[in-house]
């Protein structure tokens, strides 16, 4: 890193005056507009990075402690805006082009569950930028050719000469007349004012894969807005939202589904028809079965995306426990009581937990 006092050439105990007429001098001589050779500009920022330092109280007190005397870099202004003076405010130079590419646009479409387990094609309407048909994308109404500003001769940007404490500087800012075009349409289209496109509702047929779900997206390419002045599209992202099915729970590539079974039934075993997205399916549910337990059925939960696989439908089993009895109920259940050898009053201690159902619904927020 070069020494800020010797690239303006002044002491280290040079006044703020001696510095400002130092760098006044250096700066006349390397100005861009009076040597532009790359090697020259390069040291005249070196020179204005060495004032913009030297002539600030505070930064020039942190570089002769040892720093560099700039709080945050160049961003923070000062060197940043003398430069933005003499090279036009970082703009590109030379003329706009009026063909640019256009952006990409997203849209959200809700599926349901059988939907994204199975895939399907949905066709969406979605308003966007297309090249207008009047013109044809090239904005002239009558077809002809853009010709050049007179302002700028085609450059697309204009100078100005602003005086400053370094004397006269020469600044480049784009045309006012073309708009940094460089050149002006003289005929243009009036339904598209020049531009090229308009909006307009298009209708898009939508392939969904299978396995699909909420936050995924099917990229369409070329499908997004139009750019102006005639240049190629962007693309559509289509992002899947997933709707809630009425009675399916899923967790990744497995569904979940609750049933409540009688007492009886649990206890002797029984069989079951079990609604699921391909229909309703048999489930066997064996004798002696408790209340929380869970039976899968292989291959019947959702399709895993770009696979030909699905995961496993997870039966959740609830037994229930009759509200009321008749008295013959009651008397039949006080002797099979009585033939397995329980007492009133008989209870077995078990750690204290969360119904299953409970935490089952907890963790899927139902």
């Amino acid at each position: 890193m070069s020494d800020h006092y010797q690239s303006l050439g002044v002491d280290r105990g040079a006044s703020a005056d001696e510095i400002k007429k130092a760098y006044r001098k250096i700066a006349r001589e390397l100005h861009p507009d009076v040597n532009p050779d790359p090697a020259v500009q390069d040291k005249f920022k070196e020179v204005t990075a060495a004032y913009e330092v030297l002539s600030d109280p505070q930064k020039r007190q942190s570089y002769d402690m040892g720093g560099s005397g700039f709080g945050g870099g160049f961003g923070g202004g000062g060197f940043s805006d003398i430069m933005d003076a003499f090279f036009g405010g970082g703009q590109n130079r030379g003329p706009r082009p009026r063909m640019r590419q256009g952006q990409d646009a997203l849209i959200r479409v809700e599926v349901d569950l059988n939907e994204a387990c199975f895939g399907a094609e949905r066709e969406i309407s979605v308003e966007n930028a297309v090249a207008c048909t009047k013109c044809k994308g090239q904005g002239s109404a009558d077809s002809a050719e853009p010709s050049m500003c007179q302002v700028c001769k085609g450059r697309g940007e204009t100078q100005q000469v602003q005086r400053s404490f370094l004397g006269q500087v020469m600044t480049s800012r784009p045309c006012g007349s073309c708009q940094g075009y460089g050149s002006i349409i003289q005929n243009p289209c009036r339904e598209c004012a020049g531009d090229g496109r308009v909006r307009a509702r298009q209708n898009i047929s939508v392939k969904i894969p299978a396995g699909v779900e909420t936050g995924n997206r099917i990229q369409l390419s070329g499908r997004g807005e139009v750019g102006s002045g005639g240049g190629p599209a962007g693309d559509l992202y289509v992002e899947i939202v997933e709707s809630q099915h009425p009675f399916l729970i899923r967790d990744n590539h497995n569904l979940h589904v609750a049933i409540e079974v009688s007492f009886a039934a649990a206890s002797l075993g029984t069989k079951v028809m079990v609604e699921c997205l391909d229909g309703p399916i048999e489930v066997e549910v064996r004798a002696g079965t408790q209340s929380g337990a869970t039976i899968p059925v292989r291959g019947k939960g959702m399709t895993r995306l770009r696979a030909a696989t699905r995961g496993d439908l997870i039966v959740h089993v609830e037994v229930q426990t009759p509200h009321k009895l008749s008295r013959d109920q009651e008397e039949m259940l006080r002797k099979f009581a009585s033939a397995r050898g329980e007492k009133p009053g008989d209870v077995k201690i078990k750690g204290l937990e969360q119904g299953f159902f409970s935490k089952f619904r907890d963790a899927f927020g139902r």
